[in-house]
């Protein structure tokens, strides 16, 4: 598909914090900010505490919702007891994105060293609805937004990208 024009995506943003208000929530607005000003469009936003299934419940309503056509998680990612969105959100996965979680860590080792094997950051594809699980640090959401999910969610982004690629993600 070849394409000059800009396509803004419908994202929701869900933030997993059991401490996080939208007053105190850093990591959900810095992703609401870079989406805005690359051009897309916030479908929602809402914040939930770690519990795998208040997790998969936003989830599960977002992946049926035409108006939805990207998910991005902030939290949870962790290794501590309470860390549970890859758990909410794998299952709900019709196919995982192996890459992205391998290439975050790849290039957030530049930024924290050894410590992003702590990282269980993960995508997947529900529903033709993309989802991308990221840790709950403001500074992670900057490094997945601007030097991953930037250009791939950018149709003019080239050799391809994740946005081309919306329209084929149910096809049987």
């Amino acid at each position: 598909m070849q394409n000059s024009d800009f396509l803004p995506l419908r994202i929701s943003v869900l933030v997993v914090s059991d401490s996080r208000t939208e007053e105190t929530d850093t990591s959900g607005k810095t992703l609401v900010e870079r989406l805005t000003e690359a051009g897309h469009l916030l479908a929602e936003k809402c914040i939930v505490p770690d519990d795998i299934y208040q997790i998969r419940a936003v989830l599960s309503r977002w992946i049926v919702d035409p108006a939805v056509e990207i998910v991005l998680t902030t939290g949870g990612t962790g290794l501590t007891g309470r860390d549970g969105t890859p758990e909410a959100a794998i299952p709900l996965f019709d196919k995982t994105i192996q890459g992205f979680g391998e290439m975050f860590r790849l290039i957030s080792f530049d930024e924290i060293s050894t410590s992003t094997i702590q990282s269980r950051v993960t995508a997947g594809v529900a529903n033709g609805t993309y989802i991308f699980c990221l840790p709950g640090s403001s500074g992670a959401c900057r490094t997945a937004w601007d030097k991953i999910l930037e250009t791939q969610l950018d149709v003019r982004s080239r050799p391809c990208n994740f946005a081309e690629m919306l329209p084929r993600l149910t096809e049987k």
